[in-house]
């Protein structure tokens, strides 16, 4: 039997770009679904995927939130939703085209070929960022190196967005326990994953900041993941207990 795959897009206000990253993933000939995950976007972005459920029926899901609750519980209720639905291979990806829909398939034969959990990074070959001020790239690659040194995660993207997890992992992981909302969320699921014993591997992408939209990057987020990390050495990870 074919394994089922499916692509987390958690969105606010992305109608210039839903529509066009929902039908490039759906070309690819492996075969991918997608869940939007809508934090009441009030520019229409749920509108534009519902029109395209009845285009792809099966293919496209959409679960609408009450205003914006955080990219952490975005993906988390997307998490929940694609195990109950049994999906095989579940991937974190955003809206707005920095992560290119090409790459999918990379992450997903990282993981058919022995990943629990592979990363689209940006650092693992250098820097491969382009459309970010200097100021950026150089705070977000160092904050990549502080995570790596206080975590020991030998992980040179520790914040990347684009992701495969093999669905055991996150069945494994206790997302009841998972502490930041923002972007230290990232970090927090891969060192759960790291903790909890399984296979990470990095695949090389190009990050491309986004063209169109407004970016959510605030200093807020960096400062959540900063002090989180700390936080974070000091507690013991756990399984989620079952039943």
């Amino acid at each position: 039997m074919e394994s089922k795959k499916i692509v987390i897009i958690p969105t606010y206000n992305e109608k210039e770009n839903i529509e066009k990253i929902i039908r490039e993933i759906l070309s690819l000939i492996e075969g991918f679904h997608v869940l939007v995950v809508d934090d009441g976007s009030p520019d229409g972005t749920a509108l534009i995927v519902k029109a395209l459920q009845n285009e792809f029926n099966e293919r496209v899901h959409l679960i609408e939130r009450a205003g914006k609750q955080g990219l952490g519980t975005a993906y988390i209720t997307g998490f929940n939703w694609s195990i109950t639905h049994k999906y095989d291979y579940i991937f974190e990806m955003d809206a707005d085209f920095s992560h290119n829909p090409k790459d999918l398939p990379k992450l997903y034969y990282s993981c058919v070929e022995g990943a629990d959990l592979s990363i689209g990074s940006r650092y693992c070959k250098g820097i491969s960022v382009i459309n970010w001020p200097i100021g950026r790239v150089i705070m977000s690659y160092y904050a990549s190196a502080y995570v790596r040194g206080v975590l020991g995660m030998k992980i040179y993207d520790t914040t990347a967005g684009f992701k495969c997890y093999k669905r055991v992992v996150l069945e494994t992981i206790d997302f009841d326990k998972i502490r930041m909302k923002g972007y230290g969320f990232q970090i927090e699921m891969k060192y759960n994953t790291f903790k909890l014993g399984f296979k990470i591997s990095e695949v090389p992408i190009i990050f491309v900041d986004r063209t169109e939209g407004t970016s959510k990057m605030s200093s807020g987020i960096f400062g959540e993941a900063f002090w989180g990390v700390l936080k974070m050495k000091m507690r013991k990870i756990h399984p989620r207990q079952i039943g």
